[in-house]
């Protein structure tokens, strides 16, 4: 535990890639396999659920402690990070632990899931009582579920492919899927040579950097590939052996969640693993986003909401074909074998992902001027001949997405980030003008610099209203413009709208609260409804020439 707990203070302090692998790197040649494999679970994100409730940890804390509870609010507050406050309260240790890693978690902290309130507080506080407080902090961090550190899967890959000589593809597509963090497993994750008979396994997806100042610097477009980027779940439908996998980007296996693609998922030749996006489709065109969020989720899927909201799975690329790992081929040679897959299935609920015709990139810029008509976030751009890589790299694959909608609103509540920022407040509530008051339509916590969420931070806590819980409610004063992709009637908000991905853009310091937007101005960029139709391989607009001038000014900018 003490090695893993310096692992994470020097990751944390770090603000240099290499050098953060250099310090993964070390780490996994001196942890044995059982250590090693449990730190590689946590620094990818997976991590088990929560085992043991906050006011626990609150009360235990405060009583080990020896202060009140007014006392170590006041505390947490002043902190902003629970696992952070215990750490700075808790007396000193009284005790030293040898314990690893792989037998604090498997011999603590797992069975606390199963123990009596009483049992679960005589091993934390142990647990407490033998610890420094580095390790109390990343010790707490995986009792309440919130750990995190900055490193990505990538930085992971890499430390593994150093220590190990296996090139970073190998080990990126042995950590995907379904695996239990033993030392059996690390051992064949690091192998040179290993049998990956996991039929279930996905690949690492593919993933596109977005393009900030258009498409020029790319060159010709004939040496590109363009197609829609759909709105949707990315996924990979796998058939191996006769059995029938779907799984999601966020590696979660979602098989029984869209029978219809696991009927599909049958029919696809034995060794096959499509690359595509799960849409809701009906009527030959995709439904909004929101409506596949009423499936997500859903324990039990009823006949009601299969015929509201179907979905299809459009197929993007092919990676692997009859069995065999093509993601070395060039783009259109997986394309080729694609189409001919998918015309041989010739099923409704498989779509093979149009291309879109251009001849110039002005050509382009006009198609995808439509891409919001048709549920589309705008174009991929993918490089003629690139193979398929691992994760996000630059240069192959790019995403030209449409100008966000964007609204002018005001900041009315505030509460404190996580992590490096657990002591500032930069989640905001901002809202619009309805009838002379102020209604919240999103909270964003992304677009400001250090520098402004400082000046933002200190406006907060000069200015507070009133508290609920973390939240905090501020003057209405300082206005914000506020960047979405989309934007949907929803009855569970008391604005009457739900928007897509907000973010912050840029802080309106020529503004006044009074001159921010209506929400009367947001209700106006709902999207119309109208009869586009997308068919197999090209897409169709059928729009008169009233429903045309609408679907024009959804996408202009409010601020225009």
């Amino acid at each position: 535990m003490k090695a893993f707990a310096e692992l994470y203070t020097e990751i944390d302090e770090s603000n240099r890639t290499n050098d953060k692998v250099a310090a993964l790197a070390r780490f996994f040649a001196s942890a044995s396999p059982a250590d090693a494999m449990w730190a590689v679970y946590f620094l990818i994100g997976r991590k088990p659920k929560q085992l043991v409730g906050t006011r626990k940890l609150r009360e235990w804390a405060a009583e080990e402690a020896g202060v009140t509870s007014w006392l170590f609010d006041e505390s947490y507050d002043a902190v902003g990070d629970l696992s952070e406050a215990i750490a700075l309260l808790l007396p000193p240790p009284t005790a030293t632990s040898d314990r690893s890693l792989c037998e604090w978690v498997e011999e603590v902290l797992l069975p606390l899931k199963s123990q009596a309130d009483h049992e679960q507080k005589a091993r934390i506080l142990e647990a407490w009582r033998s610890m420094d407080g580095t390790q109390r902090f990343v010790w707490n961090k995986l009792l309440s579920g919130a750990f995190r550190v900055g490193v990505s899967s990538l930085l992971v890959t890499r430390a593994l492919a150093k220590v190990s000589g296996i090139e970073p593809a190998v080990v990126a597509h042995r950590l995907m899927g379904d695996w239990q963090p033993t030392p059996e497993f690390f051992t064949r994750l690091v192998a040179a040579e290993a049998e990956d008979a996991d039929l279930s396994r996905p690949y690492p997806f593919s993933l596109a950097y977005a393009l900030e100042d258009g498409p020029e610097p790319l060159g010709n477009p004939a040496h590109w590939q363009a197609e829609w980027k759909w709105d949707g779940i990315r996924s990979q439908v796998i058939h191996r052996r006769g059995e029938v996998f779907v799984w999601s980007r966020g590696e979660e296996l979602v098989t029984d969640r869209y029978p219809e693609l696991s009927a599909l998922a049958s029919m696809l030749p034995d060794g096959t693993v499509i690359d595509g996006e799960i849409l809701p489709w009906k009527d030959g065109a995709p439904l909004p986003f929101a409506q596949l969020q009423r499936r997500i989720g859903r324990k039990t899927l009823g006949k009601k909401i299969l015929a509201e909201v179907p979905v299809v799975l459009v197929g993007y690329d092919l990676i692997e074909h009859e069995g065999q790992d093509v993601r070395s081929r060039p783009l259109e040679w997986r394309r080729e074998m694609l189409v001919e897959i998918v015309s041989a299935v010739n099923r409704p609920t498989l779509r093979l992902s149009p291309l879109v015709e251009g001849a110039s990139w002005d050509a382009l810029a006009e198609q995808r001027s439509h891409s919001r008509e048709i549920q589309a976030e705008g174009l991929m751009l993918k490089r003629i001949g690139s193979p398929y890589k691992a994760g996000r790299q630059k240069g192959d694959w790019w995403k030209w997405k449409v100008n966000p909608f964007t609204i002018d609103a005001v900041l009315t509540a505030a509460q404190r980030g996580s992590g490096k920022r657990a002591s500032l407040y930069t989640d905001y509530t901002f809202s619009l003008w309805d009838q002379g008051r102020l209604v919240p339509i999103a909270k964003a916590y992304s677009g400001l610099t250090d520098e402004e969420i400082g000046r933002v931070d200190r406006f907060v806590r000069k200015h507070m209203i009133d508290k609920f819980g973390p939240v905090r409610t501020v003057h209405p004063e300082l206005v914000f413009e506020l960047g979405f992709e989309g934007i949907q009637e929803s009855s569970r908000h008391k604005s009457g709208v739900a928007v897509r991905f907000p973010r912050i853009l840029r802080w309106r310091v020529d503004k006044k609260a009074a001159d921010a937007d209506t929400l009367d101005r947001l209700k106006a960029l709902l999207p119309v409804k109208s009869k586009t139709r997308v068919g197999q391989d090209e897409f169709q607009l059928e729009f008169t020439a009233e429903e045309s001038d609408a679907s024009g000014n959804e996408n202009g900018s409010p601020s225009e």
